[in-house]
């Protein structure tokens, strides 16, 4: 790839990275739904989300990472625009998507439901009541307060995106940090994994310019 052509398409990227929303105009969920690589594709795809990250919580022990993990598990947690989408629609997604209905083998990748308040506790709570009601047994989903989120290593972060070679080396050699908040990067790390509509995918798509390799293997990959 050439120097014009990753200009063109940083520029392309940081363009609509612009638009996003700050922290301070997001809410934050946060979920435990076994490995998280899955988790953060599946919600980076949703309209609405504005950026995800991918981490370790709800235990106790200091500076967890992925190889000395302690009592933690592995999360996902999503910054969302509240206008757009509502707690209510995550906590669907995540019932939705992954076995609640067994107890983990591992504490690492236990069924929970890390609430930012009081607000999301009691809305946790009452989803799960209702899952019971409904399914006839009981759900194995932990529903606790966050107390401390640390990021997992960056090469945990945007996983399906970094194993699409052409365009996730690209981007992430590029952006850093920044790769991990861009919403544009949340989004096509989980059009590559399959998640999200044909229609906004294929105009994300449309909205980049991309060189034609890179155009080609995230084709390959949807």
């Amino acid at each position: 790839m050439d120097h014009s052509s990753r200009e063109s398409t940083t520029a392309a990227v940081l363009e609509q990275d612009a638009n996003a929303l700050t922290a301070d105009e997001t809410k934050t969920a946060t979920f435990g739904m076994g490995c998280f690589w899955g988790p953060d594709a599946r919600f980076g795809a949703m309209a609405g989300v504005v950026r995800t990250r991918v981490g370790y919580a709800g235990g106790t022990t200091p500076d967890p990472s992925y190889y000395s993990l302690g009592d933690h598990t592995e999360v996902v947690q999503v910054e969302y625009d509240p206008a757009e989408l509502e707690y209510d629609d995550l906590l669907e997604a995540f019932w939705t998507n992954h076995d609640w209905g067994s107890t983990a083998p591992k504490r690492q990748y236990r069924s929970v439901v890390l609430a930012a308040d009081d607000d999301q506790l009691a809305a946790a709570e009452r989803r799960r009541g209702v899952l019971e009601e409904r399914a006839g047994r009981s759900v194995a989903t932990d529903i606790e307060r966050l107390e401390t989120f640390v990021r997992a290593e960056d090469y945990h972060q945007k996983y399906e995106l970094r194993s699409t070679p052409v365009v996730g080396d690209e981007l992430a050699a590029r952006y850093g940090d920044a790769f991990v908040d861009s919403t544009v990067v949340a989004r096509l790390n989980g059009y590559v994994a399959g998640h999200g509509e044909p229609a906004r995918r294929d105009e994300l798509l449309e909205q980049l310019d991309l060189a034609p390799m890179e155009r080609s293997e995230l084709q390959r990959r949807f």
